[in-house]
């Protein structure tokens, strides 16, 4: 799961003119946009267990694709490579584990 922020200059209604905004992405879906100036919220639904769900289910969904193309680019390097991903994937699971529930931690509303 991918939370970025960013910075765009908006309209806000509060102010009555054109401020600056922190808008809060959440798999580049907008999740919340708070204006600097006033810190007036607008938050936006994002089911973050659904987006979890697609995103895991994509990374499942198109596994045997990608390693047949990674084969068929390069069969040496693909075997001799394959030990190493083996040993390395429960850490690189834990390590995407752990990234979405600090994400959920960092969006969970009060």
């Amino acid at each position: 799961m991918k939370i970025s922020e960013m910075e765009a200059g908006l309209y806000c209604t509060r102010c009555h003119d054109e401020t600056v905004h922190r808008v809060v992405y959440v798999n580049n879906k907008i999740q919340k946009i708070e204006c600097e100036a006033c810190h007036r919220l607008t938050g936006m639904e994002v089911d973050l267990k659904k987006e979890i769900y697609d995103e895991v289910y994509e990374r499942i969904a198109t596994k045997p694709s990608r390693m047949t193309q990674e084969y068929k680019q390069d069969l040496s390097k693909f075997v001799s490579e394959m030990p190493m991903r083996v040993i390395s994937k429960p850490y690189r699971l834990m390590k995407d584990v752990n990234e979405a529930r600090k994400a959920l931690k960092r969006t969970k509303h009060p």
